[in-house]
C-alpha cells in the first residue's frame, strides 16, 4: 500500500511539474506586443480607460478612445496627443451598434484593424432597491452587456483572418459577487463574465485570447460621477470613503498595468484586489452564506427617501466627509484622470 501511494505521489508531481511547464511556455509563447498595435478602449476619455490609454501608448500603441463625454474626450486626446501618442477620439455611444460599426471602420481605414480592444465603458447607479426603477437595469445592461457585444462582434472579423487578436472585458467584482444598493450594475456585470467567459472559450481556436477583468475598489476618481438615488449623499459619502481608503480601494496605476499584463500574456481571467479575491473567493466556496452575509451588509447603507428615485452625480452630492482630508486620495484621483 506504501509503495502504490508513493507512486502515486510520484506520477501526480510529475503531472503537476509537466503542467506548469506547460503553462510557462504557453504564456511565454503567446506574448502579445504592443508596439504599433491599434488599440481600441470604450470609455477611453476618464477614470482606467485614460489610464489604459496612456500605458499603452507609452508602449508604442495606436489609440482610438471613445466617450459621449465631448470635454472629457477633447481634454484626453490633447494629454494623449502632447505625450506623442497616435491617438483618434471619437464621441461615441457604444449602445448604439450602427455608432460602433462607423467608428470601427473610421478606426480600420484610419489607422488600421482594431487588433487590442478593451471594453471599458462602464456606469453606475447606486442606491437601495425600493428607489430602482426597470430602466436603470436597461441601462445598465446596454451599456455592460449589449455594449461589449456589439465592439466584440465589429472587431473579430478581422481579428479571426489574421489569427490573433486580444479583448479585454473589465467586469467588476460585482460580477462574481452580487453588491448590496448596485443591483442594476451587479446584474449587467454578472451577464458580462458570462458572455466573456463563452466568447473566450469558442474564439481560442482562432488564437483570440478573451480576458475578463474582475476589479474590487479603485482609486480613479470615478465616484464623483456615479448616479445616486435615495438619500443620495450618505450613498455618496460611503461609497466614495470606501473608494478613497487605501486598504480596501487599488490605486488606478496598479490595476491598469494587471489589466495590461493579463492582455499581454492573454489571461482568462485577473480578479484585482486582495479583498476582492476574499469575497470572490468565499462566494465560491459559500455562496449563500456570502449573500446573507451581504444581506448583513445592507442593513448597514441608507434606506430610501431623499432623492428618491431621481438619480443625480456625486459631484451634486458632496458632504463635509466627502470634502475632508479622508476622501483627499479620491479628490486627487479625479484631477489627474480627467473626471472633473
Amino acid at each position: 500500500m506504501k509503495k502504490k501511494t508513493k507512486k502515486n505521489l510520484l506520477w501526480a508531481g510529475a503531472g503537476l511539474g509537466a503542467w506548469l511547464a506547460l503553462r510557462s511556455f504557453s504564456k511565454n509563447k503567446r506574448e502579445f506586443s504592443f508596439t504599433d498595435r491599434t488599440v481600441l478602449i470604450t470609455g477611453g476619455s476618464r477614470g482606467l480607460g485614460l489610464v489604459l490609454a496612456r500605458m499603452f501608448a507609452e508602449q508604442g500603441a495606436k489609440l482610438a478612445i471613445c466617450s459621449r463625454t465631448q470635454h472629457q474626450l477633447e481634454a484626453a486626446r490633447e494629454e494623449l496627443e502632447a505625450g506623442g501618442a497616435t491617438v483618434l477620439a471619437f464621441n461615441c455611444d457604444v449602445t448604439d451598434r450602427t455608432q460602433v460599426k462607423a467608428m470601427v471602420a473610421e478606426i480600420k481605414e484610419r489607422l488600421g484593424p482594431v487588433e487590442v480592444l478593451i471594453n471599458n465603458a462602464g456606469i453606475i447607479a447606486a442606491g437601495p432597491l425600493e428607489e430602482m426603477q426597470v430602466e436603470d437595469f436597461e441601462v445598465a445592461m446596454n451599456v455592460h452587456y449589449w455594449a461589449s457585444l456589439y465592439t466584440m462582434l465589429e472587431v473579430i472579423p478581422e481579428m479571426r483572418a489574421r489569427g490573433e487578436g486580444r479583448i479585454v472585458n473589465i467586469a467588476s467584482i460585482g460580477g462574481k459577487v452580487s453588491v448590496p444598493h448596485l443591483v442594476p450594475y451587479s446584474g449587467s456585470k454578472f451577464a458580462l463574465v458570462g458572455m466573456s467567459e463563452g466568447f473566450r472559450s469558442e474564439l481560442l481556436k482562432d488564437g483570440i485570447y478573451v480576458t475578463t477583468i474582475n476589479p474590487g475598489l479603485m482609486r480613479t476618481g470615478s465616484a464623483r460621477n456615479a448616479f445616486l438615488k435615495g438619500q443620495n449623499e450618505k450613498e455618496y459619502t460611503a461609497f466614495a470613503l470606501l473608494d478613497a481608503n487605501p486598504i480596501i480601494s487599488l490605486a488606478a496605476t496598479v490595476a491598469a498595468r494587471k489589466i495590461i499584463d493579463a492582455c499581454r500574456f492573454g489571461k482568462a481571467e485577473v480578479t484585482l484586489g486582495l479583498n476582492a479575491k476574499f469575497i470572490s473567493t468565499l462566494h465560491g466556496l459559500f455562496p449563500g452564506a456570502t449573500a446573507d452575509l451581504m444581506g448583513l451588509v445592507n442593513m448597514f447603507l441608507p434606506g430610501p427617501g431623499g432623492v428618491g428615485k431621481e438619480a443625480v452625480r456625486g459631484y451634486e452630492s458632496e458632504t463635509a466627509l466627502t470634502q475632508s482630508p479622508l476622501n483627499a486620495p479620491n479628490q486627487k484621483a479625479a484631477q489627474e484622470n480627467n473626471e472633473l
